[in-house]
């Protein structure tokens, strides 16, 4: 597979007391992953290192740039290259700004491994992205949280 012409994006595993930081993303016809719950981030722009694109992505989406950012991993896909990275939240939930997406919410190793999670804007249960879920059970296998 010839990656160089695919779109990269940055994304972030954000964690705060043994849970995940996720948005519920627009339902939305056409955008990747509507009405799923997935991670903050977004496009690597021009010129700009992966790195400094999920800090910028994470002040836009939520008003929140954590001092360091270290990198998990690099998911290869047919349509997208995910440069995955890490981060504690050290801010309570009430503090970020929502400023893309349906809902946010700190979701379980157990909602995790499940694939769904309650959200109050949405009145309902939603699916996780299916890659969004993959890269938090790798995450969550090799930094040993239960999710049993």
């Amino acid at each position: 597979m010839n990656n160089n012409n695919l779109p990269h994006v940055a994304i972030a595993i954000l964690y705060r007391e043994g849970k995940f930081l996720l948005q519920l993303r627009d339902d939305i016809p056409g955008i990747a992953h509507p009405g799923k719950w997935a991670f903050f981030g977004g496009h690597i722009e021009s010129g700009e290192t992966a790195e400094a694109a999920v800090k910028r992505e994470l002040a836009e989406e939520i008003s929140y740039t954590p001092e360091m950012v270290w990198e998990f991993c690099v998911y290869p896909d047919t349509n997208v290259i995910r440069h995955v990275f890490y981060a504690p939240l050290t801010v309570e939930l009430k503090d970020l700004v929502l400023g893309e997406g349906w809902d946010m919410g700190l979701l379980t190793p157990a909602e995790i491994k499940a694939g769904k999670a309650y959200s109050e804007n949405a009145g309902m249960e939603r699916s996780l992205g299916e890659f969004h879920q993959k890269m938090l059970l790798d995450f969550m296998n090799k930094y040993g949280y239960l999710i049993d």
